[in-house]
């Protein structure tokens, strides 16, 4: 679809989300010919993203739009639940803390809150990398069924670095020491000169996320700190499960 496209059915898209209308009125609303608007409402209906009434004849948006903005919705009110935990996590360990998400094969770095120290790590917020190379990737694939934890194996452990777990069954008994200890650590799994530790996060239906706190490998983790700083991340995912939990009551 051209630019011009692109912007006319935005137009469309506001347009209706004000409230239904006809191909005549929405026309005169967005100031195109009602051919063109014609033409759009189709390939938008084609795409779930409006839907057309029956009776009248009007124009609505559609479950697509709704799918993603509720998607959107879900995905604002995890960070701002999670916000504080990352502030307290990233007070006490004095590293750089983070939410993460699993999609796919794919974790999702959805936030992150810096550390007070001169020397900072990349923010990755926004970017993903593949599961079994990230500890909260690892965090959350733990506690997901059988048959999901065998097709994420079977699809490829793919190295990131010469420290990438790419053996199934390492991976494994990696799950079962995570499930037991209630957190991870990953060192230089993913980036190079970058450890990290992981703890999931449950909503009502299961695992919904990861809280993390990362820092470069030259001082993180301290190692007489390494335990306790997995059992702090994992008592701040735990707090905040309870509280998701309580949001679905």
């Amino acid at each position: 679809m051209a630019v011009q496209s692109i912007e006319r059915a935005f137009a469309i898209l506001r347009a209706l989300a004000v409230g239904p209308s006809g191909v005549t009125e929405l026309a005169e609303r967005v100031d195109l010919p009602k051919s063109t608007v014609a033409r759009l409402l189709n390939a938008l209906e084609t795409e779930g993203a409006i839907e057309q009434d029956q009776i009248g004849g009007e124009y609505r948006l559609g479950p697509a739009i709704e799918e993603i903005a509720g998607g959107s919705s879900q995905g604002r009110s995890l960070i701002a639940a999670a916000q504080p935990f990352l502030v307290d996590l990233s007070e006490q360990t004095e590293e750089a803390s983070g939410l993460d998400i699993l999609e796919g094969r794919q974790v999702h770095f959805m936030d992150m809150v810096e550390s007070g120290q001169d020397v900072q790590v990349r923010d990755w917020t926004g970017e993903s990398g593949p599961a079994h190379s990230l500890s909260a990737g690892i965090a959350i694939l733990a506690h997901l069924g059988d048959a999901a934890i065998q097709a994420y194996i079977d699809g490829g452990l793919e190295a990131m670095t010469q420290s990438t777990l790419t053996s199934a069954v390492e991976l494994q008994e990696r799950l079962t020491q995570v499930r037991s200890a209630g957190y991870v650590w990953v060192y230089e799994e993913f980036a190079e000169g970058i450890n990290s530790v992981a703890a999931p996060v449950f909503g009502p239906d299961g695992v919904v996320a990861a809280l993390r706190v990362h820092g470069p490998t030259y001082r993180f983790p301290n190692p007489d700190r390494s335990h306790d700083i997995g059992l702090r991340v994992a008592e701040a995912a735990h707090q905040l499960s309870e509280q998701l939990q309580e949001f679905d009551q």
